[in-house]
């Protein structure tokens, strides 16, 4: 790893040219890649519906408390007719433990109803069918086609923003806008799996309160190392 280290960021207050930030952005995600092997979405799934079901049950949730729900939730719902046909108070119960259960259940069960009637019950492989779908937004339609898929797709969690503003990548706090912004850095090829690598370093090592920069292994690329207070 230390051969990818070499080169140091930018000094502060000095404009970094474009060329200089698509390497060292790139430089940081080859550092990443060596340092989570494992990174993958952390959400438990066997079909893109499912996928689709737990990535909307993740907003305001770990992804640990999401699949400690999902088996019995998938075992109890098999497909789209059976979510839209589903009892809300019944399916509000089971996913309780997600918070804010009622408008998630109220969020899947239209869902569900949409994915019948337009798509025939089949989670749809486009974004701008899977944002037209009720409480599904870009962050999730990118999950669903990232990893059910192999679409590449950008997704802009509050890991993936707060790392992206951190390294100096984006300086924008609008998601569509960050999304964008890392988009121009890298090969689209690379989108899905660099979000799983910056959302594994997030959760690991570049925490929102207290950032581990002590043994950061982007120290060296990032303009943030060192003087960061809580949050960022």
């Amino acid at each position: 790893m230390a051969s990818l280290i070499h080169s140091a960021r930018a000094p502060r207050g000095m404009r970094e040219s474009r060329l200089a930030l698509v390497r060292r952005a790139r430089r940081a995600d080859r550092i990443l890649a060596e340092t989570y092997p494992d990174a993958r979405c952390e959400l438990d799934f066997e079909s893109p519906l499912q996928l689709l079901v737990a990535t909307i049950l993740s907003a305001q949730c770990t992804d640990v408390r999401v699949n400690s729900v999902t088996p019995a939730l998938f075992a109890r719902y098999r497909n789209a007719a059976e979510y839209a046909a589903a009892d809300q108070a019944e399916l509000a119960a089971l996913i309780r433990p997600t918070g804010f259960f009622r408008a998630k259940a109220t969020n899947i069960i239209a869902m569900a109803e949409v994915l019948c009637r337009r798509f025939g019950g089949e989670v749809p492989a486009r974004l701008a069918d899977l944002t037209s779908l009720p409480g599904v937004g870009r962050k999730t339609a990118n999950v669903v086609l990232g990893n059910a898929f192999g679409i590449p797709g950008i997704t802009v969690d509050t890991h993936v923003g707060r790392i992206s503003r951190r390294l100096g990548w984006t300086s924008q706090t609008d998601p569509v806008k960050v999304e964008s912004d890392i988009a121009a850095l890298f090969p689209a090829r690379d989108w899905t799996m660099l979000c799983h690598r910056v959302i594994f370093h997030g959760r690991r090592c570049c925490t929102a309160r207290r950032p581990a920069c002590d043994r950061c292994p982007l120290t060296a690329l990032c303009p943030s190392a060192g003087v960061l207070g809580s949050g960022g």
